[in-house]
Formats: structure tokens, sequence, C-alpha cells
């Protein structure tokens, strides 16, 4: 039984990927359509910041996707964890937060998330504290969890084995993080938990712990950690390589469209619901589209069309240096030798066949073509690499602009 596309798109692992007796994750998504009882999937963030990135949306998105299969999201607010912190990827001990650090900074992320996550659809998010359970447990509860695990076992975990072989101090309290991480998938009976790809023991500590209490195992789904716009380092606020979820449309959009041709193909993938096969073969192209997606997603596309509109005529104020009111038109319908659909070596050859008071511009097809392949040849600010590529109305021309040169511009109307 094949597991849905939605599901396995951008995911880098998903365990146990075989079925487990009588169970697996094709089975039980059939059994709660077929019951009309939706999987609970739980998600949980440790509020100790106040903004979120692009990086932090994957998950978001993915927990979207299972809410839009109508399966209800359970995000836990870690308000009880967040005090602890999250020792995955640290090499020393977190600093310890304050309650009232924690839930002002849960109240920004839930804010910064509203774009993303289903709020709205009863059924379809619950919003817990995992203080509600963990407060409550006396110390006998937290003996008998610690009974779950082993030192061992505590010290596979990469980032406590390298601080423990680097002679760096972890604190006994840090051990307790990933069992009360997991000891949240017992109580809210999660029988999915989403994570990054840094997260899988504390989700396997999870499927442990519900084993330990006698609840059906949750399944583990984790996602790739998305690389910064360098493309190189992951995403940070502390590299300079993020792009926050607070950011203006046009910001959002400008710095999408900086991002390394490398990984252009991993935002796509993980940020918006594109088909890459669909998409144009040229970088630039793909960057642009992905950039739009991305930011009709989080702003609207009034908001998308108006940043990139913007983004377009600062790039070419900057390669100009003239106003867009000095720029020239030229109606494509006026153009008796140009016809739709029409190839980039034609349009060129078409608009600048004759530039006005006797200069000559592109004076044949031919020339149009090694015009284009040498570079002379823009759209928006932007080379076109490809003299083949094909536009398939005017319409689809008008208002930009075509440059030949550094100094010859044409303003498309249809």
């Amino acid at each position: 039984m094949a597991l849905p596309g939605w599901l396995e798109r951008g995911v880098c692992d998903l365990f146990p990927a075989a079925a487990n007796g009588n169970d697996s994750l094709a089975l039980r998504l059939a059994t709660a359509e077929r019951s009309g009882t939706p999987l609970r999937v739980k998600l949980g963030i440790d509020p100790t910041g106040v903004d979120l990135h692009l990086g932090h949306t994957i998950i978001f998105r993915k927990l979207r996707a299972f809410q839009d299969a109508g399966h209800t999201a359970v995000l836990i607010i870690g308000d009880f964890t967040a005090r602890i912190g999250d020792p995955t990827g640290k090499s020393v001990t977190r600093p310890t937060l304050s309650a009232k650090q924690v839930e002002a900074n849960a109240r920004t992320y839930l804010d910064q998330l509203r774009p993303i996550l289903d709020f709205d659809t009863p059924g379809r998010l619950e919003i817990r504290h995992n203080s509600q359970w963990l407060a409550t447990l006396n110390l006998s509860d937290v003996i008998g969890l610690l009974g779950t695990t082993t030192v061992g076992q505590m010290l596979a975990k990469e980032d406590f084995s390298g601080r423990y072989r680097g002679g760096t101090p972890i604190h006994l309290h840090e051990f307790l993080y990933p069992l009360l991480q997991g000891y949240d998938s017992v109580a809210i009976k999660a029988d999915m938990e989403l994570g990054g790809s840094d997260q899988k023991f504390n989700v396997a500590m999870g499927r442990a712990l519900q084993r330990h209490y006698g609840c059906t195992p949750q399944f583990g789904l984790l996602l790739p950690i998305l690389p910064g716009i360098d493309g190189i380092q992951k995403m940070s606020k502390s590299l300079g390589n993020s792009i926050g979820l607070r950011e203006d449309a046009l910001s959002l959009y400008s710095k999408l469209e900086k991002v390394a041709d490398g990984a252009i193909d991993d935002y796509v993938t993980l940020l918006t619901d594109l088909d890459p096969d669909q998409l144009p073969s040229t970088p630039r192209e793909r960057q642009k589209a992905m950039a739009m997606a991305v930011t009709t997603n989080l702003h609207g596309a009034e908001a998308a069309q108006q940043a990139q509109a913007t983004a377009e005529a600062v790039i070419l104020r900057r390669q100009t240096d003239v106003g867009d009111e000095s720029i020239p038109t030229v109606s494509l319908s006026e153009l008796s030798n140009l016809a739709f659909p029409t190839k980039a070596f034609y349009l060129a050859h078409a608009v600048f066949k004759e530039m006005g008071q006797g200069n000559v511009g592109i004076t044949s097809t031919s020339e149009a073509r090694r015009k284009i392949q040498g570079g002379a040849v823009r759209l928006n600010g932007e080379k076109l690499t490809d003299p083949n590529r094909e536009f398939q109305a005017a319409a689809e021309l008008s208002g930009q602009i075509l440059q030949l040169g550094k100094k010859t511009f044409r303003r498309i109307v249809d």
C-alpha cells in the first residue's frame, strides 16, 4: 500500500519504514480514513527566541499538509521543556529561560505561523502547553521516566557523545529533555511526530516511551534542514543567511531571488507546492518562480506580485540609471514580422530591427541568436541565454523591458 505523494514530498526519514506486525503508516492512514478518525500528528516547539525563519516553515508546511488531508495537528508549546532547552546541536548547556519569557516568545511564534497553519477549521488544530502534564509529575514519576533509559543510550546521542569526549560538561537535567519531549507523545496520544533531521533521537524516544506506557507507538517523520541563501550552511540568523517570517513581502522576495543556484531546487521542494519538473530549466527562472510562490504563501498573491514588480524595477534602475518614463515603448501588435507563439531570437530581431533615427539594431534573426548567446539581450534586467525560449502570447510580455547592450531599452506593450 503506497503512501500519498503529499506525505512523502521532501521527507528524508520515515520510521519505521516497514510494516511492524499488522501496523504500517499506510495501513494506519487507510484505517483513519475508513473510520473517520483523524490521526493525531504531533509537532513540538520550544519558544526559546522571538523570530522564526523560512527554515522553520518546512516542518510546519508538512503539518499543514496533514491538516489539509483531514488529520489533527497537535502543536505543543514547550513552555516547560523550553526552560531546560533542547541540547540537540548545542556544544554547551543552554541558558535557562523564565516562564514569562517563554510565554511571550510563544505568542510571537503563533502570530508568525498563522499564514501557514489552519487555525480556523474546527478539529484541525490543537494547541497544547506541555506544562499541563509535565509540571504535575512528582519525583516518583520522574524516577520512573529516568528508569526507562540508560546512560549509555543517552551518550549515544551525538551531541552528548561529542561533549563527553571533548570534556565539555553535561548537566544531568539535560538528560531529562529527550525524556520529557518523549513523554509529550504519551500525554497527547500521538500517532505521528514530525521533526527535523536532527531530531531522530528525540522522536524515537517518544516511540519508546509510548511502548513503555502501553500506548500504540507513533511513527516518526523527519524533514531536512534548509540551507541558507548562501546555499552552503544551514539557515541561521546568527550566520546571517536567513530570511525571517516577519520580513515584508519585498524584502522576502528580494532575498529569495538571491538564493544560490545549488539551493534553488531544495527551496522549491521544501517551501512550495510547485512541481519541479514543470518549472523552467534555467536557474534564474526557477528562482523567480520559487520566490513568487513562497512570497504568495506568506503574504498573498497581490503583495507578491507587487514585490516582484518593485524588485524588477529596482534592478532595472540600478542597471540603467534611467527612469521608467524615459524608456521608449514598442507595441508588439504593430510589428508585422512577429507572430505568437514566438521565440526569443525572433522577438529580439523584431523589437530591435530598427531603433529609430537611422540607427540599425539587430539586422537579422541569425544576429539575434548570436546577441542572445553572447549575453547582450536582457529581459527585465536578466540575461536571455536561450535564443529558443518560447513566449506564448503578447500579453505575457506586456509591461516588460527588453534591453540590448548597456544603453538600449524598449518597454513592451501588446
